[in-house]
């Protein structure tokens, strides 16, 4: 296995234990892909969640320009619900399994397809 698979499989790792959900894996791995070269930076690959200038730039790179999706309170009240499923004592919150969850939220998988 590459470095890309382990980051996948710890990803599905964290949505399973830490989330509480059973990954699909064929769209964790689209999702992982698509973060590029993002996931291989300790820094980039993490969101942080408490910098309302992160959760903006989330907003409007993943969802807006990413999802397709139309600006409104609706895509940072989903983000905020994301980031509280994967919970808020957990520091490291990767960057791949939170644009998972939202893909998942907005039910935009095609975009992946």
């Amino acid at each position: 296995m590459g470095k890309r698979d382990d980051l996948i499989a710890k990803y599905a790792d964290d949505l399973r234990d830490k989330c509480g959900m059973t990954p699909d894996m064929d769209l964790l791995t689209k999702v992982t892909i698509g973060c590029g070269p993002a996931i291989y930076n300790a820094d980039a690959s993490t969101v942080a969640a408490s910098q309302s200038e992160e959760l903006e730039t989330i907003k409007k790179n993943f969802l807006i320009k990413k999802l397709g999706l139309a600006d409104g309170p609706e895509l940072m009240e989903a983000l905020k619900k994301v980031l509280e499923i994967y919970g808020s004592s957990n520091r490291n919150k990767y960057r791949a399994v939170i644009y998972y969850m939202l893909t998942r939220h907005f039910g935009k998988e095609a975009v992946y397809g």
